[in-house]
């Protein structure tokens, strides 16, 4: 695979820099460390991850890293002021900012091109000995498949390997609690136990499309895990995580680090299919095409995304009455155009997203999903216990949904049940730190802080939303009364300044409107009158003079 940025091209095949066609000089780290962090743009890759795949787990300084970040800048002509492509997250990690096109080798390749009527011969696999050239399907007709590989045992005794086998079976059993993914049986996975497997020749083996390896290590009372996600298509690492943990009860040990892998690999699949249907989209869409770009756009977090979400995911629902997916994340895009954009919250069109809902949920009564889902729609009708209900039934079918444990800190946080919602917010949090909905996980527990009066951790929260991409005005306007009610004034108003500037028409009439789900005046009457205490104006005609 080739990736382009500006005049560079970073060929992962070569292992290669080059710009302007031609190659420049590096030490193979620098190379490596690029590849991961371009590989990575849509998010932050901490320096541990950077550590387990540069250096290979081995401990090294800060300023190891620090300097093989400053050759690719050098190469890329950067530096740590101006940042143009690789942005430092102060004591966290690095990230690829500039824009950057995929290029296949295949897609270059000029061939007959074909009729109107024809269908083009589908590409070769590659010898699995030869170089990892295997083409990258158009768009998928089916769900995402995914096999998860017998984890080894790295540890000194082989009395260990019910410890490994159990930790691969319980990641089969929870990931397939997503009913989304297709996930390989157990017995079809672990007759590749202690073999050397071609991830590429897996999946042609298999019909799959993303292979999950690791490793367990065990020394005393302390257990290490690694993890990969690998692309089957293009043999390319899309995330790696480990997982230090001391024992105290096996089985617990157990259940934390399997429910924490599955929790995090569903969104990773999830971007991986979405960002190969954007890249690679077909002429002629079909559902599972439509849904997919429709969930591309909802996670983009814009009015005009919002919109064309909710389009394309009415446009899957007629193309296949019979796919639940499809209504279930319309009624969901609906929902967020009426909290964050345009959508009026009227009663016909609630009415009409809970009817989607039962419908996805009559398709597949046990999908963890719609059930969340249906319980955020019933959530906007302020039927708070109903929402309750829905989500406890979606963490019942699959325990490492981070999503409906904050759906359930909502729901409790509006019947005043904070203490509880909080333990949720935090589950959710834990779950799945590298969720595209992270911001408003901790943007949601920052409201339900200010309704319970812990005005710290409420401005804390937000500051943390604040840092994800995506993140929404409603992250600041939540700082802005949090602070005021702290008796902050100077650091409200430079909130409520922010928040104009995030969304200019903000005004405390806009935010009564909005705020149509909550149903206890108190909660509502506290919020505005921290926003009046912010200075944020009555009015979106006075927003042009709010007062200091």
């Amino acid at each position: 695979m080739r990736y382009r940025f500006d005049d560079y091209e970073l060929d992962t095949d070569r292992f290669e820099l080059s710009q302007g066609g031609l190659a420049l000089a590096t030490e193979p780290q620098v190379i490596e460390l690029l590849v991961m962090l371009v590989q990575n743009q849509h998010r932050m890759v901490s320096k541990e991850e950077i550590n387990e795949t540069v250096w290979r787990g081995r401990i090294v300084s800060d300023a190891a890293l620090s300097s093989r970040i400053k050759i690719a800048r050098k190469l890329l002509q950067d530096d740590g002021r101006t940042q143009r492509y690789i942005k430092t997250i102060h004591k966290k990690g690095f990230r690829f900012v500039a824009p950057v096109e995929e290029v296949d080798d295949a897609e270059e390749t000029p061939g007959p091109e074909a009729g109107p009527d024809e269908v083009p011969p589908e590409p070769l696999m590659s010898d699995p000995a030869g170089p990892s050239t295997v083409s990258v399907p158009a768009s998928h007709s089916a769900k995402p498949a995914v096999a998860v590989l017998p984890f080894s045992n790295l540890s000194s005794s082989p009395d260990q390997e019910y410890f490994s086998d159990g930790i691969t079976t319980d990641i089969i059993s929870n990931l397939s609690k997503h009913r989304w993914l297709d996930v390989v049986a157990r017995n079809t996975s672990f007759g590749y136990k202690g073999k050397a497997v071609n991830l590429q020749e897996l999946g042609r083996q298999l019909h799959v499309d993303y292979a999950v390896e690791g490793s367990v290590q065990k020394a005393g009372d302390r257990v290490r895990v690694n993890v990969h996600l690998t692309d089957c298509h293009s043999g390319h690492t899309l995330w790696s995580d480990r997982y230090n943990r001391q024992i105290a009860d096996i089985f617990e040990l157990q259940d934390d680090i399997t429910e924490t892998i599955a929790a995090r690999l569903e969104p990773e699949i999830g971007y991986a299919e979405r960002n190969r249907l954007v890249h690679n989209r077909p002429a002629n869409l079909q559902a599972w095409d439509c849904y997919h770009l429709g969930v591309y756009h909802f996670f983009r977090f814009t009015g005009d995304d919002n919109k064309e979400a909710q389009r394309l995911l009415k446009r899957s629902q007629e193309l296949d009455p019979y796919f639940g997916e499809a209504f279930a994340w319309w009624a969901y895009a609906v929902i967020l155009g009426m909290v964050y954009w345009d959508t009026s919250p009227t009663q016909a069109l609630l009415d009409d997203a809970l009817k989607a809902c039962d419908q996805a949920v009559s398709l597949v009564p046990n999908n963890a999903t719609f059930h969340a889902l249906k319980a955020r729609i019933l959530l906007a009708r302020r039927e708070y216990d109903g929402a309750i209900a829905e989500n406890r039934i979606a963490i019942d079918l699959n325990p490492t949904f981070a999503a409906a444990f904050c759906g359930l800190g909502d729901s409790l946080a509006y019947e005043a049940r904070y203490d509880e919602a909080l333990d949720n917010f935090r589950k959710s949090i834990a779950l799945s730190p590298n969720d595209p909905q992270m911001w408003a996980f901790l943007t949601y527990g920052a409201l339900a802080m200010i309704f319970k009066g812990d005005y710290q951790t409420a401005v804390e929260w937000t500051e943390r939303a604040a840092t994800i991409p995506n993140c929404q005005y409603w992250t600041t306007a939540h700082r802005a009364v949090a602070q005021a009610h702290m008796g902050r004034l100077d650091d409200a108003a430079r909130a409520r300044d922010q928040l104009l500037l995030e969304h200019p028409g903000f005004s405390v009439a806009f935010a009564k409107e909005k705020l149509f789900y909550l149903k206890e005046r108190n909660q509502i009457a506290h919020y505005l009158e921290g926003l009046r205490l912010a200075g944020v104006p009555e009015t979106r005609a006075d927003s042009a003079n709010p007062r200091g």
